[in-house]
């Protein structure tokens, strides 16, 4: 079965946020493909409207979908940025709560845990963000016990990570938890990223 994940974009995100597991994802499948499986992964970008978006430092991207219309997914990944247009907008909010009674896996990346926060999603839980952004989330969300130490933190059908290059642990994380076998570990070697298979996170 092949593993959709959906990527949210939107203006002035975060590059490594979405691009790390972007590259993680689809890095598993080119492995996986390699080692005669099946395709593994699917991963596909959606934003709130048709168009290019502008990320943090101008690199120009062009979403694949849009929040109205796109295809189911099994993991949602949600990376941050500029996020304050984003919290104020209840469409994102109710989209990603959607995702999630939909089945999907939520999963956010450094300051995108402000997304997922708002939905309620993490209130009573353990959730982990960029050090830099720790003491504002737990300000906005006092039902959040926040970890900033933590890399990522894995309840099962909620996941958030630390800042920036930490989305990439996670997402090493989520291959081998979602295909069961050693293909994070081959994942990270292919990457040149050895030492760098799941470490110094929290699976709840």
């Amino acid at each position: 079965m092949t593993i959709s994940v959906g990527i949210y974009l939107f203006p002035d995100v975060e590059v490594l946020d979405f691009a790390g597991p972007y590259e993680v994802f689809s890095a598993a499948d080119r492995v996986g493909r390699r080692q005669g499986a099946a395709p593994l992964f699917r991963v596909f970008t959606v934003a709130r409207k048709p168009g290019p978006v502008r990320a943090r430092a101008g690199l120009v991207v062009q979403p694949d979908y849009v929040l109205a219309e796109h295809p189911a997914m099994d993991v949602l990944v949600v990376p941050g940025g500029v996020i304050e247009a984003e919290l104020e907008c209840p469409e994102v909010s109710r989209w990603i709560a959607a995702q999630h009674a939909a089945g999907s896996i939520v999963a956010s990346v450094c300051t995108g845990v402000f997304l997922v926060a708002r939905t309620g999603l993490l209130d009573g839980l353990a959730a982990t963000t960029h050090h830099e952004d720790a003491a504002q989330l737990q300000a906005m969300f006092p039902a959040i016990l926040v970890m900033p130490e933590r890399r990522w933190i894995d309840h099962g059908t909620v996941v958030s990570s630390a800042g920036i290059a930490a989305g990439m642990d996670m997402s090493l994380h989520l291959v081998g938890r979602l295909t069961k076998g050693a293909l994070a570990t081959a994942t990270a070697r292919q990457l040149a990223l050895a030492g760098h298979e799941p470490r110094a996170g929290e699976q709840a």
